[in-house]
């Protein structure tokens, strides 16, 4: 894996190079020629043209090469500096670009550059849709106009519905219409199509369309299409009411509060003045802190659990960006080895990422602010922190050390070492054999549980948390993920009179129904 990832900066840093070289070289003919605005083809196109010649490829991606590059050089060059440091590779700096895009202000995109390049340098290993978010935050809080542009775009919202005159009796919908709703309506139509038995011949895509008929009849289910006497559709229960999850600080319910909210399972954010309207047809659940004890049995309770997911927003493997409301719910010191049922031993993973912790040999590490230190079976370690470490610092202050877990043998477990780690348990036999020992999906979101012996427990206990973090994370060269505290915790207004968090944080849950029901983020 050394291999693999020396690899991949040394093509970041290619990459770099040759948006570089893409830039010298407009600047240079501007220089030779001029700029040429007004002819038929100007040097822009003519620069383009000769990239895409010396690199084969198409002129469409020589100009998009060549749109970078000025970016790197003009718009953002302190962002290209962490580009060309391979603390970015070249699909999060596209990323950058087109979520800068909008600014036209010079002094105001010189920040959001400055501001950017710092976070860059803290925290160069995110998913995109964590980065997407950060810069979202950055422009949030630095360009006030944004305000306005906002607004301006949801006052354009539409739908169009538009009976195409060819004979075939189908008609096209378009439109633009609130986050919550385009999310709750995508879903409304996922669980409709899936209401037909299996021998119905539409495909997904088919069953989906036939499904928004079906929404606006006010039916619970979709006509099965298959012509089988003993079709069992009728006899699946219909789909449960669909609810969109939004977590948003307090401030910005009461419309006082300009910081952005998350729409959980969907990339970029929720800006503050459409949350204040939001907040009138939603019902609202403060989020609780979790106490300092924990709970005695294994399952989470629902405060818990909505707090564990509200501070992860996504699962919490590096590179993954699984919504937290799709997640299983896994102690980090597992359960049967004496792990608590709390908030700093519980973390969002989804499927995928909970059975390579389980069956694979990943192994992880869990701080009271929610940081999760991972160690791979290849002895390389990882760190994460919270998706809400940016928007939400507040939900990231420790929950608390827990006591002491000793292990099966009566000792402190001990993290494994790359000689020791478990074996991988269960190999395939053939290429391509199937996933015929998947774990089943489980109603609730903590996981299924292991069906074969335990293992001697191999983790560190919970006393020596801190100390062992330190010494991972002094030897490991990734470091800490230290996100700039940009938005303070807000305490807003008492209990008694809004029922409010410790936190200061709501989180509201849209549904379909006619008036939505909202519900603390979890």
């Amino acid at each position: 894996m050394e291999r693999a990832r020396e690899a991949s900066r040394r093509e970041a840093a290619a990459a770099a190079e040759r948006l570089d070289v893409v830039g010298a070289l407009f600047v240079l003919r501007c220089r030779e020629s001029g700029d040429r605005a007004e002819w038929a083809t100007d040097t822009w196109e003519a620069v383009g043209a000769q990239v895409a010649a010396a690199l084969r490829t198409s002129v469409a991606m020589g100009s998009s090469y060549l749109r970078y590059a000025m970016a790197m050089r003009n718009r953002l060059p302190k962002v290209g500096q962490a580009f060309r440091a391979e603390d970015i590779d070249y699909r999060a700096f596209q990323t950058i670009v087109f979520r800068t895009d909008l600014i036209t202000d010079a002094e105001v995109l010189a920040k959001v550059d400055a501001q950017l390049a710092a976070l860059l340098a803290r925290c160069p290993a995110v998913t995109r849709g964590r980065l997407s978010v950060a810069v979202d935050q950055v422009v949030a809080d630095v360009d006030r106009d944004v305000v306005r542009r906002v607004a301006e775009a949801a006052d354009g919202r539409f739908v169009d519905v538009d009976v195409i005159a060819d004979g075939s009796g189908l008609a096209a919908l378009a439109g633009s219409v609130l986050a919550t709703a385009g999310r709750a309506f995508d879903r409304r139509l996922d669980e409709l199509a899936n209401t037909v038995c299996a021998a119905d011949p539409r495909t997904r895509e088919q069953r989906r369309a036939d499904a928004v008929g079906a929404l606006v009849a006010g039916s619970d289910r979709l006509a099965c299409g298959c012509t089988s006497a003993d079709c069992t559709a009728a006899a699946r229960s219909a789909p449960s009411k669909v609810v969109i999850h939004v977590v948003a600080d307090q401030s910005t319910v009461d419309g006082t509060g300009h910081t952005p909210a998350v729409l959980l399972g969907a990339e970029g954010l929720i800006p503050a003045s459409l949350i204040a309207e939001l907040a009138k047809v939603a019902t609202l659940r403060p989020l609780m802190r979790p106490s300092g004890r924990p709970e005695s049995g294994y399952a989470p309770s629902a405060g818990l659990a909505e707090f564990v997911r509200c501070r992860d927003l996504t699962c919490r493997a590096r590179g993954c960006d699984q919504p937290a409301v799709c997640c299983d719910l896994d102690h980090t010191v597992a359960y049967g080895d004496g792990g608590h049922t709390h908030a700093s031993n519980l973390k969002c993973l989804c499927r995928k990422h909970h059975l390579l912790k389980t069956f694979w040999g990943w192994r992880d590490l869990q701080l009271p602010d929610g940081t999760v230190i991972w160690l791979l079976p290849d002895g390389h370690t990882y760190v994460t922190t919270p998706g809400s470490a940016l928007l939400f610092p507040n939900l990231c202050v420790p929950t608390g050390e827990l006591p002491p877990i000793v292990g099966t043998a009566g000792k402190p477990p001990r993290w494994p070492s790359g000689e020791d780690a478990d074996p991988c348990p269960n190999p395939r036999t053939k290429p391509g054999e199937s996933h015929r020992h998947r774990a089943p999906m489980q109603s609730q979101g903590t996981g299924s549980r292991r069906r074969r012996p335990r293992r001697p427990v191999r983790h560190p206990g919970a006393g020596n948390r801190s100390r062992r973090a330190a010494a991972l994370l002094a030897a490991t060269s990734l470091g800490t993920c230290q996100i700039p505290r940009r938005i303070a915790p807000r305490p807003g207004p008492s209990r008694s009179s809004r029922g409010c968090t410790d936190s200061g944080t709501r989180m509201g849950e849209s549904s379909m129904s006619a008036r939505p029901r909202a519900c603390v983020a979890g």
